[in-house]
């Protein structure tokens, strides 16, 4: 499928040739004035506030008719009055009704008509008055829409796509949920831009992979790129339920007395065995990568265990694959939303990436750096590309140490074993605390200080041999900066942000729907190690299949673990360990045995990818650390949190 354009090259020919005589005949001056940045011109206050229920075509509540998704709409009045159609920004979520949006849990409010009072969020508010609709869209099963909640399947999928088709003029819509009157969207120009955090994040993955016609760009933050790695870490189940769960926690009361056939279905196509299934292959979005016309700017945290950066890696490494246009911005919080943890530049980030996508300015913000990385809290740099050039993958091996319990880490091959048995009752940052103390419950390896910076950037794979004593293991793989530093604390419930009293406000407001929210700043923490990259995975899952199968008791295994990608830099003076053991406490669930894994030690080794790769790790950790002082260190951050079974939107 042909990929999509820059916004200059889209116009048509004869457009494109008048524009050019037009610029030869207009001055400097006025030519400068060629417009960069949409204004609050138009009254939020006298905003369109209207419903449709949009026809999704299919009929998955098995009522005899074809599903309806409940659609609010805001759109400023005038350009209808002027004869201008408009384009439009849609958050499509299950969470309008049950759970709220945002930081804080807002639901819709609606007047005696029906009609949309209060918008969660604040995009109505800023990018209504700005010549923007703005979309609300109840997925099919929530709130006032019909149908179920597959979980990232085709209904979810559909609800939102049939609205891009409806805003283009493909599929229909209705005036209310049961009647037969039709709803035309001749104010829209057709152009849409999806955004929303979390599970509405997903969607507009979901939708973007089917390559409909219409979607010029997602915005997707803390998004979900394939649902089996929402569930599962290679076999490793990282949560004790299904996705049959979630549907039901966020269904209406109808659809939960309506949907007993799907929530079958899921239960039935997502065994907790971890195999990998066609309900599974049908909710993974990385596999259709190469249908996606949209522009993408991804937003995600480094250190989110709701929705795990793993879910980044593959999806950004895909769409990169097939020409898409990207942005990013990866941040050091949990589960958090740019909104809350970088405000004042995410609103002007993201009103200039619209401009550009949606009403085609020529605002530069194609031509600026693709990457905003947080180095620390609150302070940001940039990168041209990401990974940056020259990123490269160095092969780091685990050989013995010369005390037991402290091994080391480097370009040379290891030989003999490590032992540890799995205690589910620790994890990572237990670990990472004794990495020089020989424990039972992990393998630890690291390299000397380093005598320069060292930057790591992009996704690591850690390949493992090991004998386990059992029919059943998991293994954890986790890179640590050991050293002192202060971070954001996203082990705590805000996930690396403090939620004040105070307000700001962004965009217009009414008396039912204030643009007007709580500020928040950085939660830190003082720590003396940084996990840097994790992964997870279940031994008996080592074949490409799929498919897992109980281990033989005696037998070595060998499995390659996909940590999840980071931007993260080892201060020189610091440590870079690697980490082997088993059930990472929190956010890995345990094994049906407490197996003991002998690891092959020559046959164990980490691919990291540096930035200079192989040279760079041997630059840093050649010579001495010159005049680093000695340092007592703190603990690390606290063990994480359960992770939640919920991709939320809070915070």
């Amino acid at each position: 499928m042909p990929k999509r354009m820059r916004f200059p090259t889209w116009r048509p020919l004869a457009t494109a040739a008048t524009a050019a005589l037009t610029a030869t005949l207009l001055t400097p001056a006025a030519a400068d004035a060629a417009p960069r940045e949409s204004r609050p011109v138009y009254s939020y206050d006298d905003a369109v506030r209207e419903a449709v229920w949009v026809d999704t075509g299919l009929d998955e509540d098995g009522d005899g008719r074809t599903d309806r998704v409940a659609v609010d709409v805001v759109r400023p009045r005038e350009p209808a009055r002027q004869g201008r159609k408009i384009p439009v920004i849609m958050d499509a979520s299950p969470y309008y009704s049950c759970c709220g949006r945002g930081n804080e849990s807002q639901k819709k409010t609606y007047d005696a008509d029906g009609d949309v009072v209060g918008m969660p969020l604040y995009y109505d508010n800023y990018f209504v008055p700005r010549g923007y609709a703005f979309v609300g869209v109840d997925l099919a099963g929530t709130n006032r829409s019909d149908g179920c909640v597959d979980v990232g399947g085709r209904s979810d999928v559909r609800s939102a796509k049939a609205v891009v088709d409806w805003l283009n003029g493909r599929a229909r819509a209705y005036t209310t949920r049961t009647g037969g009157v039709r709803a035309e969207a001749g104010w829209s120009n057709g152009r849409t831009g999806m955004i929303g955090k979390s599970y509405d994040g997903t969607v507009a993955n979901g939708v973007a992979a089917t390559g409909v016609e219409g979607l010029e760009t997602i915005v997707p933050i803390g998004a979900i790129s394939s649902w089996y790695d929402y569930y599962f870490s290679q076999g490793a189940p990282l949560y004790d339920s299904g996705p049959d769960w979630l549907s039901h926690y966020v269904e209406s009361p109808d659809a939960r007395a309506r949907c007993a056939a799907v929530q079958r279905a899921l239960v039935e196509g997502a065994p907790r065995t971890g195999d990998r299934t066609p309900l599974w292959t049908a909710r993974d979005y990385v596999r259709s990568a190469a249908k996606v016309r949209a522009s993408v700017f991804a937003v995600h945290g480094l250190q989110d265990l709701n929705v795990r950066a793993q879910h980044l890696g593959p999806w950004w490494d895909a769409l990169a694959r097939h020409g898409v246009d990207r942005k990013i911005w990866l941040s050091q919080t949990g589960h958090v939303d740019p909104f809350d943890f970088r405000r004042a530049e995410w609103v002007r980030t993201l009103h200039r990436w619209f401009d550009h996508e949606l009403l085609g300015y020529d605002n530069g913000i194609d031509r600026e750096p693709m990457a905003d990385i947080e180095r620390h809290p609150d302070r940001w740099v940039t990168s041209a590309v990401w990974p940056p050039r020259g990123t490269r993958a160095a092969t780091l091996r685990p050989a013995p140490g010369d005390r037991p319990g402290a091994g080391t880490l480097g370009p040379a091959r290891g030989r003999g074993t490590a032992v540890f048995t799995d205690d589910p009752r620790l994890g990572e940052t237990d670990w990472a605390a004794r990495i020089d103390t020989a424990t039972p419950d992990k393998a630890g390896f690291t390299t000397r200080p380093l005598t320069r910076d060292l930057r790591l950037a992009g996704s690591s794979r850690v390949t493992v041999t090991a004998t386990p004593s059992t029919p059943t293991a998991h293994l954890s793989a986790v890179l640590v900066d050991l050293g002192p530093a202060t971070i954001r604390d996203y082990a705590d419930a805000g996930e690396g942000i403090t939620t004040l009293a105070d307000r700001t406000c962004w965009g217009a407001s009414t008396t039912g729907d204030s643009a007007c929210f709580k500020e928040t700043r950085a939660k830190t923490a003082d720590v003396g190690h940084t996990i840097v990259s994790r992964g997870w995975a279940d031994l008996g899952h080592r074949a490409s299949d799929g498919k897992g199968a109980p281990l033989t008791p005696g037998t070595p295994v060998t499995v390659t673990l996909d940590l999840a990608p980071t931007d993260h830099v080892v201060p020189a003076g610091h440590r870079l360990a690697l980490i082997v053991a088993g059930t990472d406490q929190g956010l890995l669930e345990p094994p049906a045995d407490t197996p003991t894994l002998t690891l092959n030690l020559a046959r164990t080794f980490a691919r990291v990818p540096f930035v200079g790769g192989t040279a760079a790790f041997a630059r840093a950790t050649s010579g001495a650390p010159a005049g680093l002082p000695a340092v007592t260190v703190p603990d690390g951050v606290r063990e994480p949190r359960t992770a939640s079974r919920v991709p939320e939107g809070g915070r």
